[in-house]
Formats: structure tokens, sequence, C-alpha cells
């Protein structure tokens, strides 16, 4: 286990990274105090897209456009430690079962009001709803969940004190912090209902909202009234404003405006465009992660003339077979990442289990596809407009096709990919870092998984999950994580092709703009340097 994964799993269980490291003889996490000046523009490349309830946020670049007024319960960093934010502390019981949560005292909401465990307990009963459309935090916090009301079950979320909160579940869950820690749950106020949070306003970070324009330009500015509880606990914030810039999928775009001197830094540099990113004189960053790509079918397809093309598993298992993962890297990502095995388990999570590569037979896929009379079925492969995901697609088509498998490609426009991403029959989606393996699996191939784009729905894959989410020690829980891989892909469910390694650039005058494995921008962190 490298100290990475380590951090991850110890710190998600209640220790400090400090305290951690010491209990196994490692060095503390070093700590650097770089010297920044107070104030500056920071203006960053990214999406910016519209916003909605944050309970249904499915892309981290929303969580990125409000994470500098609303905030969360714990952050997760780059060396894979958790650390409390809104939250001082946590405590888990040996089967994790029972957690107790320890409020941050002096905590105030930008208007005034205290933030307390009634708070708490209101946001994660709304995370409890099952009822909203697009709640991910559901399937996040299913131990919380009465299964007849789909709500909060009555005893097992309450406010023991002005600062404690403690959960009882009605199941084991490893991963309920690193749940806290995910961009869908951030942490709004009472007077929250619903809708466009940046015109509501209220948080308890240190930046406001002032505008934002879906597609264009998003604003926020140091809050001049509000005494933000960080500052004497973690530093900063050191910027007066912040502006996201929306110059598309197109990464020319990004570097024309970084040559330009229109923004300070992006939020990330795909494929050929690192080098030439780098000889703009640039600063990057880098990240090993467990953001990764996967070209899946939707196994409840129906087509007009009555046809359910992805229903069986050898016809799935077929398109895996005629794909060949090393050439997806190489072609879709220029080579910068790991080559993976179709199961969506990463080397770097806790508790991953090597069960050897897929299997690459072009002439077997063809048989099979026969066998099924789809030989002549044409497959649609849809993707989203940009660099590396039309390139990892492309690469997947000339594969099925040369394997004797007529396949169309479609390329799509953000909005109209975004809007659509769960329901296409043959697609590619990206899929972005999470620290602990189980986290990812339940949220995509869980039964009633709130990103479920597949449609896969095998009670003993939930069975095992279950399993998994019960074993705290990764040693233990390895085997059945390797079934659960081998389930996964002896049912064909997705085709995935490799791990991304990360990257970022900057103009080089900032710090702490390093690249996030899970793609966090922590506004309150970065500044200019001095």
């Amino acid at each position: 286990m490298d100290r990475r994964e380590f951090l991850s799993r110890a710190t998600s269980l209640g220790l400090t990274a400090a305290t951690a490291c010491a209990l196994a003889g490692l060095p503390a996490p070093a700590r650097t105090d770089p010297a920044i000046r107070q104030g500056g523009t920071l203006r960053i490349q990214q999406n910016v897209k519209s916003l909605k309830d944050p309970r249904t946020y499915d892309w981290s670049e929303m969580g990125n456009l409000t994470r500098g007024f609303l905030e969360y319960l714990v952050e997760y960093n780059r060396d894979g430690s958790f650390r409390g934010m809104l939250l001082e502390r946590w405590e888990v019981n040996e089967d994790a079962t029972a957690y107790r949560l320890h409020l941050r005292g002096g905590v105030t909401w930008n208007n005034g009001d205290p933030f307390t465990a009634r708070d708490v307990a209101r946001n994660i009963a709304r995370w409890c709803d099952t009822a909203l459309s697009g709640n991910s935090m559901a399937t996040r916090l299913a131990g919380l969940i009465d299964r007849d009301t789909g709500q909060a079950r009555d005893g097992a979320v309450q406010v023991t004190g002005d600062l404690t909160v403690d959960l009882t579940l009605d199941r084991p869950d490893i991963a309920l912090i690193a749940n806290l820690a995910d961009y869908p749950a951030a942490v709004t106020h009472h007077s929250y209902d619903g809708g466009d949070p940046f015109a509501h306003g209220i948080g308890t970070g240190p930046f406001r909202p002032v505008s934002l324009i879906p597609g264009e330009r998003c604003i926020l500015e140091r809050h001049p009234e509000h005494d933000w509880w960080g500052t004497a606990v973690y530093g900063g914030p050191y910027l007066d404003r912040v502006e996201f810039i929306d110059f598309g999928t197109d990464p020319s775009n990004w570097i024309a405006a970084a040559r330009a001197d229109e923004v300070d830094m992006l939020y990330e540099t795909v494929g050929d465009f690192l080098e030439v990113m780098d000889e703009t004189g640039w600063t990057r960053t880098e990240t090993d992660s467990s953001a990764t790509v996967v070209i899946r079918t939707h196994q409840q397809t129906e087509t007009e003339e009555g046809r359910r093309p992805y229903e069986t598993a050898a016809v799935r298992r077929a398109l895996a077979l005629a794909v060949d993962n090393g050439i997806c890297l190489e072609l879709g990502y220029a080579g910068r990442g790991l080559v993976a095995a179709n199961h969506h388990v990463c080397p770097i999570h806790p508790a991953y289990a090597d069960i050897g590569p897929p299997a690459y037979d072009p002439a077997t896929a063809r048989a099979e596809m026969i066998k099924a009379g789809l030989h002549d079925y044409e497959h649609e492969l849809v993707t989203l407009d940009d660099e590396w995901q039309r390139n990892t697609g492309d690469a997947v088509a000339v594969q099925l096709r040369d394997a004797g498998i007529p396949v169309r490609r479609t390329i799509l426009p953000g909005t109209l990919f975004w809007s659509d991403w769960q329901s296409f029959p043959f697609s590619l989606t990206q899929w972005n870092h999470r620290p602990l393996a189980v986290q990812a699996l339940s949220l995509a191939y869980r039964s009633d998984g709130a990103w479920n784009e597949t449609g896969f729905a095998n009670p003993r894959f939930d069975e095992l999950l279950d399993q998994a989410m019960a074993l705290s020690d990764a040693d233990t829980r390895r085997p059945v994580m390797a079934q659960i891989e081998t389930l996964l892909r002896d049912e064909g469910v997705i085709i995935q092709p490799y791990w991304r390694t990360l990257y970022n650039h900057h103009n080089g005058t900032l710090v702490n703009a390093g690249r996030h494995p899970a793609d966090e921008i922590h506004l309150y962190k970065i500044g200019f340097a001095a």
C-alpha cells in the first residue's frame, strides 16, 4: 500500500494524517508555508455549467463553481488524506455502522447565523431523500435510509449536542466519510430549498457569488463582511476575486487563452497539448488518480424494431474482446496513464485485486456477434466533442470495425451530451477519481445506483458490494473485490481502457494550484506568490 492509499484509509476512519503516519512509523505529511501575497484576481479556464441543487451535481465543475461559499463537512486532499472542514473530527465504531460527527465551533453563515448540529442533520436528511431525481447522495448514504419511505430512517440521524451529530446505519459503510467529501455533498443553509445556489448565496465559505452566465463566466469575490472560520485554522483566503472562464471543450482554445494572457490557470491539460503548454513556459503539475473513461452499453436498450442488442453478456463481452485497451490509451490519451482491465477498480485503490488483463480476441468477437444475430447491427458510439474523449471513441470504433462489427460515430457538443449522458445506448463517459473503489462501484453499477448508466442490475453484485463495504481492512476486503472485478468483466458491463494521469498548467505566479486527483479546486488555498 502506498502513502496515498494508506492516508485515504486511515484518515477516513477518524485519524488525522499526522497521527496515522506516526502510528505507522511514517514521516508526517510535509507542510510548506510559501510566501503568498494578499489580493489579486485569479482567472481559471473551466467549463461554466448551469447550477442546480447541489445534491444533484453530476459534474465536478459544478462543485468548483460553488466551493468558495458552499463548504463541505470533510475535505479530500491531494496527498490522499481526509481532514475536517465544517467537521472538526469524527469517530467510527469497529464495524462502521455508527459515526459520531463533531462540528467545528465558532463557524457562522455569511448572513450571521451560527452553524450548528441542526444544520448538519438537516443536510443529511436532504441527502437521504430518494424522491429527488438525480440525488446521488441518497445512493451514498443508503445505510441511513428507510427502504419503505425513501427518507432518512427514524433515529438514524440524531442531534446529540449543539456541535454533535450521531449517525446509526443499518448496514456497514466504510465509505461514508469519503462520500461526505465528494462534490454533491455541499452544505446548504436552512433557508435554501432548491434551485440555483448562486441566486441564494448563503454559505459558510470565505467568498460570495457575484454572477454566473452558463457557457461564459462565473465570478466570486472575497466576502467583505464575513469573518471566515478557516483563516485561523488553515490560513487563507488570499484572493480578492475568482473568475471561471469558459472557452468551450476544444483544448486549442484554452491554449490560445493562455498565450493571450486571458487566464492564469487551466482546469486541466490533456493529450498532445501538454507539450504545447510546456513550451509556453507555464508550470505543469500532475497527479496519479483513479479518474478513468468507460465505454458502455445500456443493457435495457430496445430499438424501434423491438431488438434488445445489449441484453446478453455474450454480446457485451464480444465488444470488449474486439478492443485492445493499450491502443486506446496510446491513441486516445497519448499514453499518459495506466492500461485498465474492464472492471473499474484501480491499482491505487486500497483492496485492489489483480485479476490479470482482459482478453483481446477480435476473431472470437466477430463470431459471437454472428452467433447472436447481430453481425449486421450498426452500433452508434456517442462521445463528447473534446480532444481525448473523442480520440478514445475513435480508437474504439476503428478496432470494432476491424473486427467486422459495424459502428457509426456520433460526436456531440457538451450541452447535448451532458443532458443525456446516462441514457445513450452505447457511449463513452469519463468518471472522476474516488479514493475508495466501493464509492464508484456503488454509484455506477449497483442496481439502484444514482449514476447507473449501464442498466446493470445484478443481485450477486449488490450482495458482494455490501460485503466489501463492511470490511475496513483492505487485505480482508481484497478477495471480495476480486469477485466483484471478475463479475463485472464476465458480464461485459464496460470496456474500461485506461486510468488517467491528470495534469494542469498555471502561469508560474500561483501557489497551491496543483492538479487535484478528484478535480477539486480549493480556492481558499490558492494565491499569487509574494
